[in-house]
């Protein structure tokens, strides 16, 4: 069986032809599917990758808070006396408005209890309760400006719920001050 010139090259042909077409089947096209796969599993990950660095970013800033939270806990509890706070409140009162020239028109104190925290934790934190103090007091600026400072040096808790400033013709030069305080008292 002799073959023509022409009838080889065919089978030549057809052979590097077969042999491509193998080749992209049993090899090319499966390792292109694994890449895609493989690529996809890639993106997949960077986008775990992403979510937990910004959930590490955000632990952090977690930790931050919380520890400066804790200091400043820490801060309060170190200023502030256990069980003599409204006893030293009312002192620092009647100092500072003897020394400033301030008048004592009327004062009223109310107990509110706050509510204990829920959970197991609630018997190891520091039980507290809040003493409303209403004043209403004769003072000029400068007294009353001197007397909230003071305010802020006192070694235990107190804050400032409202404050109104009345100018009255009755009792001028001095103001009509209504105050409205709170002081924590840790039980």
């Amino acid at each position: 069986m002799n073959l023509k010139r022409r009838e080889k090259l065919f089978i030549f042909f057809v052979t590097i032809a077969l042999a491509i077409w193998g080749f992209d089947y049993f090899y090319y096209t499966p390792e292109t599917k694994k890449i895609a796969h493989l690529k996809e599993e890639v993106k997949a990950t960077d986008l775990k990758l992403k979510e937990s660095s910004l959930f590490t970013r955000n632990v952090e800033t977690v930790e931050t808070e919380v520890s400066r939270l804790e200091k400043e806990l820490q801060g309060l509890s170190e200023r502030t006396l256990k069980g003599k706070e409204f006893r030293a409140f009312l002192k620092h009162l009647a100092t500072d408005s003897d020394r400033l020239q301030m008048k004592m028109i009327s004062l009223v104190p109310s107990e509110e209890k706050l509510p204990a925290p829920e959970g197991k934790r609630s018997a190891s934190l520091l039980q507290y309760r809040r003493v409303r103090v209403n004043l209403t007091l004769h003072s000029t600026f400068a007294s009353m400006e001197a007397y909230l400072k003071g305010i802020e040096g006192l070694p235990f808790l107190v804050t400032v719920d409202h404050l109104q400033v009345e100018r009255s013709e009755e009792i001028s030069p001095l103001l009509k001050v209504t105050l409205g305080l709170s002081v924590h008292i840790i039980s």
